[in-house]
Parts: C-alpha cells; sequence; structure tokens
C-alpha cells in the first residue's frame, strides 16, 4: 500500500483484460514496457490484444467457471470495451480489483443513464428524450423537434444503431428501424467542431488530463485526431474542467474519455463517455511523456500517473479497411508513426491501423 485506499501492484503482476482488440493491445505493450504481463479474457481467439499477451482465455463473457479461474490468476482486471456485461464485472469483483467498476460500466453503457448522470452535474448535453416504446418514440420527437437523432440506448458505436430525421420519417419507423429497442431522441446541434478529452484518475483520486483535441469523422467513424483542438485557451480549459468532473463524480479508475461538441456560440456541450482508452488518445503513444495506454496501466496498479506533456502537436489518421494497403508507403514516409492492429482480414469500416504524424508544438 502507498497510500489511502490504493492497492499497488509491482511490476512482475498480470493485468487481466477484458476484450480483445487493438486498445487492447496497446495496452498490453504498454504494460510490457513497465514490466507487467497481460491476461486477455474474450471469445474471440487469435485477437489484436492477445497477439502480445502473456496468456489468452477463449471463453463467453457468461462462462463463470472461465471467468473465476481468469480471476484468480491475474493482480487487477481492466477492460478496453465498455460493452463488457455488468454481471461479467461483478462477478470477477468477487475475486481481484475491477477498475473501473461495475457501477460505471453501467452508466457508460446506457445512453439514457449516462445523459441523465451528466446533467445531474450540471452539465451540458444536447436535448433529450428517452424513446422506449413506439408512442414514446413519437411524443420525443414531437417535443425535441426535427432534425433530431434517434439512438439505440445500448450498444451502438461508430454510427451504428441510429438513424437522423428530418420530418420524411415517422418516429415509430425510426424506432423500428434501429431494432425496436430503448433508444434516446437527441436535438441535432449545429456545432463548430467535435472535441474530445482523456482524463485519468488513479486510485488517490489524482487526475491528469491531456489537451482537448479535435476529431473529425467520415461516415460515423473517426477519421482523424488533431492535437491540440484550435480552441481558445477558455473552451480548452472548459472542456478539461468538464472530464475531470465527470471522471471525479464517477469515482473513475482509469482513463476516461469524454466526446464533447463546441458550438457555433462557444458553450461545451457532452456527447459520450467512454470508460476506457480512446481512440482520438493514440497520439499519446508519439507524442506525449507518457500515453493513455500507459496511464491505464498506472491507474489500475496503483503507480503515480505519468506526464501528460507533450513533446510535439500531433494528427493521428486512421486506417479503415482497404487503407492499411498503404502501409509500405507509410512505413517509408519520414516521420510518420505507423501501428497496426495485427488484424487478418481488411474489411470496409473496420479499423486496422493507424498512422500519427508529429508537428512542432505551436
Amino acid at each position: 500500500m502507498t497510500g489511502q485506499n490504493v492497492r499497488t501492484i509491482a511490476p512482475g503482476g498480470t493485468i487481466g483484460m477484458l476484450g480483445s482488440g487493438q486498445l487492447g493491445r496497446m495496452t498490453a505493450l504498454a504494460a510490457a514496457n513497465l514490466g507487467y504481463k497481460t491476461h486477455v479474457f474474450s471469445p474471440d481467439a487469435d485477437s489484436p490484444c492477445a497477439q502480445v499477451s502473456a496468456a489468452e482465455t477463449v471463453a463467453s463473457y457468461g462462462d463463470h467457471e472461465a471467468l473465476a479461474k481468469f480471476a484468480r490468476s491475474v493482480d487487477v482486471v481492466t477492460l478496453e470495451w465498455e460493452n463488457i456485461p455488468v454481471q461479467t464485472l461483478a462477478f470477477i469483483a468477487k475475486f481481484v480489483p475491477v477498475h473501473p467498476g461495475p457501477g460505471v460500466l453501467a452508466v457508460a453503457q446506457d445512453r439514457l443513464l449516462e445523459k441523465d448522470f451528466v446533467n445531474r452535474l450540471g452539465i451540458a448535453t444536447a436535448p433529450w428524450r428517452p424513446a422506449r416504446c413506439p408512442g414514446q418514440a413519437g411524443e420525443a420527437v414531437l417535443e425535441i423537434g426535427t432534425p433530431c437523432v434517434m439512438k439505440s440506448a445500448r450498444m451502438g458505436y461508430d454510427g451504428k444503431g441510429q438513424v437522423k430525421l428530418t420530418g420524411d420519417v415517422a418516429p415509430v419507423d425510426a424506432w423500428k428501424s434501429i431494432g425496436g429497442v430503448d433508444a434516446i431522441v437527441e436535438g441535432f446541434i449545429d456545432f463548430e467542431l467535435e472535441v474530445s478529452v482523456i482524463v485519468a484518475r488513479g486510485q488517490d483520486g489524482a487526475m491528469v488530463a491531456y489537451p482537448a483535441v479535435e476529431n473529425r469523422h467520415a461516415n460515423h467513424i473517426l477519421d482523424e485526431t488533431i492535437a491540440p483542438a484550435a480552441v481558445s485557451p477558455a473552451t480548452a480549459a472548459e472542456a478539461e474542467r468538464i472530464a475531470c468532473r465527470i471522471a471525479e463524480a464517477l469515482r473513475f479508475v482509469g482513463v476516461l474519455a469524454v466526446e464533447m461538441f463546441v458550438t457555433r456560440e462557444g458553450a461545451v456541450l457532452v456527447n459520450e463517455l467512454a470508460p476506457r482508452p480512446h481512440n482520438s488518445g493514440h497520439w499519446t503513444i508519439d507524442a506525449c511523456a507518457s500515453s493513455q495506454f500507459e496511464q491505464l496501466v498506472r491507474a489500475v496498479c496503483g503507480l503515480p500517473l505519468g506526464s501528460v506533456d507533450r513533446v510535439a502537436d500531433a494528427v493521428m489518421r486512421n486506417l479503415i479497411g482497404s487503407d492499411v494497403d498503404r502501409w509500405p508507403d507509410l512505413i517509408a514516409e519520414p516521420g510518420a508513426r505507423l501501428h497496426l492492429y495485427g488484424k487478418a482480414e481488411a474489411r470496409p469500416g473496420r479499423k486496422m491501423g493507424h498512422v500519427t504524424r508529429l508537428l512542432p508544438r505551436i
């Protein structure tokens, strides 16, 4: 123990990772640099994370026997995907510390709970209403007005499970098109740009925040992140304040990404929370003293948080689908930092890697 409520795991320990994609992979690499091993648990074999981990368990998130064996083999558990079942985290927590915990995940998995939580903190979002049934969907669209966006309350990401309404589609038809599930209707925001802030919070409550970055999307998938965002110092400070306030209120341990809109009037509105490393933080691997992935390792292992000082400005671009075929040119490009995720098949919309280009600090 290094302080009140801090459980320190010394190098040589094993971090359990729930989920096995590229975020887990980059966390496992950061963990190895600090002397830790990673044991990954997911239903998928030959995963990006498993390729660089010391151990792998391939099993369902509902397999209690496999989960118990996994939990007994590690010193702490974290996650790289917020849609791990809450029941899975609650079960594992009987055996070993889990960061972030099941309570955090319950909020982050449900857009209705998430928006309500943020608003209760006095933090603004787009106007929204619940749409849990056909009648409520119609009422929500009527109250919010068009244009608006209807999103499934759970499981949607990268544009999945959502539809924009402009008045030419009946709300009930829109609700059915996203699966007829619990949904949220959000007012359409005419924003200047989208930003995100990634904040790391340790077991002792210490926090550090990376600067606000600008995120540009293509086909609802993050295409490019520009670090730092070209916003006023006051706007950047407000975005960082909001992210830290949410992390504190959640009693979060780990790395939290807060996606936000900056309106044309300069207001900052929270869009979504991601309770794990985030695509918009990949630039920190090459441009910061400590990456978002190292911060996750530090936080869950009870170590002091690292510096978020950046050694350069940066532009990170995702390699989606066949973009990865450009790797020979990218790896030959002076100054380009290429990161490939070890995925065997390049499919449309699939994140295969990213490239970061460093720029002089402004």
